[in-house]
């Protein structure tokens, strides 16, 4: 992985882009993490590392500038978890959902072509059943790790997918093979 491209942010709230030497402005650290360039924004006085309110700063300003990604319920549920004991899950739950999100877009654009059968790439009815049930796959997944970490019952829910179709913990991607009887 890239060394992260430091940003500094003054106490006038300008940020400064140490790789071009040039002051640039929360658009462009944006489009920086679109075109998926590894960031670090630092406080230029104490050197803290403030990405992550620099990021909810670009989300917040995402939210106000056009239809709400989060609804004010999505929001309001979203302040109730803090502090409490399913925070970590939460976090947990939101990334994979987003990596998956991810994936699938790259599939939509064409990129993880090679994932994708001819037959599938042809039929848009059949390249949503095989997301869908990449999904449901992972998400049966995802709650029986739940159930170990938090001590639930052991549910047979992993067992339920077949194992020709569970995700891989390692790298987020499913695989699906496809047998004729």
């Amino acid at each position: 992985m890239n060394e992260p491209r430091i940003i500094k942010k003054y106490p006038n709230r300008r940020l400064y882009d140490t790789a071009i030497s040039s002051y640039i402005t929360l658009e462009d650290v944006r489009r920086l993490v679109i075109e998926q360039i590894p960031i670090k924004v630092v406080d230029a006085r104490s050197q803290e590392d403030i990405t992550h309110s620099t990021l909810l700063q670009i989300i917040i300003e995402q939210e106000e500038s056009g239809p709400p990604l989060f609804t004010i319920d999505s929001l309001q549920k979203m302040i109730r978890s803090y502090g409490g004991a399913m925070q970590t899950f939460l976090s947990k739950i939101f990334e994979q959902g987003m990596d998956v999100y991810a994936e699938q877009q790259s599939l939509f654009k064409g990129n993880a072509a090679a994932s994708v059968s001819q037959e599938d790439a042809k039929d848009p009815v059949r390249l949503m059943t095989d997301i869908a049930q990449r999904n449901v796959a992972h998400w049966q997944q995802l709650q029986q790790q739940w159930l170990n970490n938090f001590g639930g019952p052991q549910s047979s829910a992993a067992e339920a997918v077949p194992a020709s179709e569970r995700v891989n913990e390692d790298t987020h991607v499913t695989t699906s093979v496809k047998t004729t009887e």
